[in-house]
């Protein structure tokens, strides 16, 4: 397994002073349109599984740690899977060694876009930017930000850590900006589907490499974000870095396709992208398909799982409340219903709210009425042949 780090290397940039243009064109060739079909199916399959509440965040928890570790691993991290979760839940406060620190950096990365998704915020420069800076956590000031100059005669370079010798000399500082600035344009501008968008986000981070350290995870990191902004995030269950680390050297061979070191002799303009875009398009075909039997399997277990805690007066009112198609109501108005007293109907109703069937409407501080979760409406069928 090869494990790139940076250097220093001297190399002359042939002259190639004119300006560096953002130039990657994509042919849709059947096979990636078959692969985007394949993911736009599950991602519909997906969209018919509700899962509760405290169901996906359980899940999203667990997705995050295995992208964490999953990521690192690439960048060669030795902790062990077990290790890099305990390292996610140690207390802040204690000393972390640099390989836990990477792990932690990268989970706090990925809370950091979770909370701009919510926002909906645009792929941006300045986006990037924090992003890397929370991947180098920690590291000296050289390593966050982008690249400076090099001294006269030196470029930035990329090796492999066992045999020493060059793998790819990235453009030089004074092209970074204009580069991710045409970055940046083109994902907030272009008419390509977003599994497109997100693989060129992948591909350009990691090859104008822009920071002396952190590009790939800084370049994964990213490129989920463009794919959660569009709705192919699968509902953050899953880890697609996972995919990317089961075989590292076919993830670095693709990103490569085989072309020159020097960025400027054809990395900026790959003449065959399609390489790397069957490459990640495949990579999130087997992710998005086992996310669909993950969530299949949850479901049906959730949902056994959340009516065993249920009494047979709570299961009643549950088949009550479907039947009735009471989509919204006051525990006042079913009491009367029922003959039952109100009180009766707000236990109940606390019931089938932990257990993810209803929802609550909270007027100042305090319940109104309740309304039946997605999880409870889009199970209705499999909930009434359970308790009739």
């Amino acid at each position: 397994m090869k494990f790139f780090n940076e250097m220093r290397y001297t190399v002359s940039k042939n002259n190639l002073d004119e300006e560096v243009m953002f130039m990657i064109k994509v042919t849709l060739t059947n096979d990636i349109l078959k692969k985007i079909s394949s993911i736009d199916e599950n991602r519909f399959s997906l969209s018919t599984i509700e899962l509760p509440p405290m169901t996906k965040n359980r899940l999203r928890k667990n997705s995050k740690k295995k992208s964490s570790y999953a990521s690192n691993k690439i960048e060669g991290n030795p902790l062990t899977e077990k290790q890099a979760d305990e390292a996610i839940e140690r207390d802040e406060h204690k000393h972390f060694l640099k390989p836990e620190q990477e792990i932690r950096n990268y989970y706090l990365a990925l809370n950091l876009l979770e909370e701009k998704l919510k926002k909906k915020e645009a792929f941006s420069k300045e986006m990037i930017l924090e992003v890397q800076a929370m991947v180098e956590k920690g590291a000296s000031k050289e390593k966050i930000g982008l690249r400076g100059p090099m001294p006269p005669g030196v470029l930035f370079a990329v090796y492999d850590a066992v045999t020493g010798a060059p793998d790819y000399i990235p453009p030089e500082y004074s092209d970074i900006p204009e580069l991710l600035n045409e970055l940046v344009d083109y994902v907030n501008t272009t008419d390509d589907h977003p599994l497109i968008i997100a693989a060129v986000v992948h591909y350009q981070l990691v090859t104008i490499h822009p920071f002396e350290d952190g590009n790939g995870r800084t370049a994964r990191l990213m490129s989920g974000y463009v794919l959660d902004f569009y709705g192919y995030g699968f509902n953050g269950i899953g880890s697609l870095e996972e995919y990317f680390a089961y075989d590292p050297d076919e993830y670095y061979e693709s990103l490569q396709m085989g072309l020159p070191v020097l960025y400027y002799s054809g990395r900026e303009n790959p003449p065959h992208p399609e390489i790397w875009i069957n490459y990640f398009l495949r990579m999130v075909e087997l992710y998005s398909k086992k996310v669909c039997e993950l969530s299949k399997g949850v479901q049906a277990d959730d949902l056994d799982g959340s009516l065993s805690y249920l009494n047979v007066k709570e299961k009643d009112l549950l088949a009550f409340l479907l039947k009735k198609r009471m989509l919204e109501f006051t525990p006042i108005d079913v009491s009367k219903m029922i003959g039952v007293t109100n009180k009766t109907i707000i236990n109940r109703c606390a019931k089938l709210t932990n257990n993810g069937f209803l929802i609550p409407n909270i007027v100042k501080q305090r319940i109104r009425s309740y309304s039946l979760s997605e999880f409870a409406k889009r199970n209705e069928k499999n909930i009434l042949s359970k308790i009739g």
